[in-house]
């Protein structure tokens, strides 16, 4: 397992002019960084490679930004949108040396409403078919990509564990992978070690966050049997760290951050990778 940091807790969005950010989170311990690319255009993944190498830190995952247009399961402009994109930070991605697409990559966030049984059918049905075609696409150029349930409030597609490997059994493809997240799991899941279980060989990503999107460790969730329940299943990716504050703003207001979670958003990264290390065992 290795340890990361998702850089929208210092900035949004990121550019190539963020890399500057690397030395900071090689500094503080972090042996991987996830990058939410909100519009391709933001960067030069040959330039923000050379930025990690000479960092000395790996670009662990890309992050989907499912945003307004971008949506699998829409119109068939929205869905055409939402693969055009996919597809350009699947090619990011690969510039990059990054194995892996990760996010709700199949809708947009924060449609989340009442959906009759047979409308339902018919947006599972649609997503398949999408994530099918990205699937290979995504084969060829050497990338996984990681769907992440969500909470409610959110989506109302995918919640839990139970349904990301319903999704998957129906996409078959090797490098498409479940993308569970502590936060949204506090929301959903009867017991997040159990659902970590049934994950077990689907899970391809993991998110490590405080119950109020704050520093792990500074909360209620039990770390105890989800640290278990990884090393249980021989989970070997990566741990990331992906909280938001108000300091960035776009964010706040998109996750619903309206207060201040922790002292300074340093300390979510520099105290909760200490919090991970130990809960872990390893004190590198």
């Amino acid at each position: 397992m290795r340890f990361g940091i998702n850089s929208f807790l210092q900035v949004s969005p990121f550019t190539t002019a963020s890399t500057k950010l690397f030395k900071t989170y090689k500094k503080w311990g972090f042996q991987t960084v996830e990058i939410p690319i909100e519009d391709p255009s933001h960067i030069d993944p040959v330039k923000v490679k050379a930025a990690a190498d000479k960092a000395g830190i790996a670009i662990g995952s890309v992050c989907a930004c499912m945003g307004p247009g971008r949506d699998l399961r829409g119109s068939a402009a929205d869905q055409k949108t939402g693969v055009t994109y996919v597809k350009a930070i699947i090619d990011q991605a690969a510039k990059m040396g990054c194995p892996r697409v990760i996010g709700p990559v199949y809708s947009v966030v924060g449609k989340a409403d009442a959906v009759e049984p047979k409308q339902q059918k018919k947006e599972f049905a649609l997503v398949v078919k999408n994530l099918k075609a990205l699937a290979k696409y995504a084969e060829k150029r050497g990338v996984e990509i990681c769907v992440e349930p969500l909470n409610r409030f959110e989506t109302d597609f995918l919640n839990t564990c139970d349904q990301g490997v319903r999704l998957l059994r129906a996409v078959k493809a090797k490098n498409v992978k479940l993308h569970l997240d502590t936060f949204h799991m506090n929301i959903e899941e009867k017991n997040q070690a159990a659902a970590i279980k049934k994950a077990g060989k689907h899970l391809g990503h993991f998110h490590a966050c405080g119950s109020d999107r704050g520093t792990p460790g500074n909360d209620h969730i039990d770390w105890v049997p989800i640290v278990k329940a990884l090393k249980s299943i021989k989970y070997k990716g990566d741990i990331v760290i992906e909280s938001f504050t108000t300091d960035v703003k776009v964010i706040a207001r998109a996750a619903a951050i309206w207060r201040k979670m922790e002292p300074t958003r340093n300390e979510i990264a520099t105290k909760g990778l200490a919090f991970l290390k130990q809960a872990f065992g390893k004190n590198r």
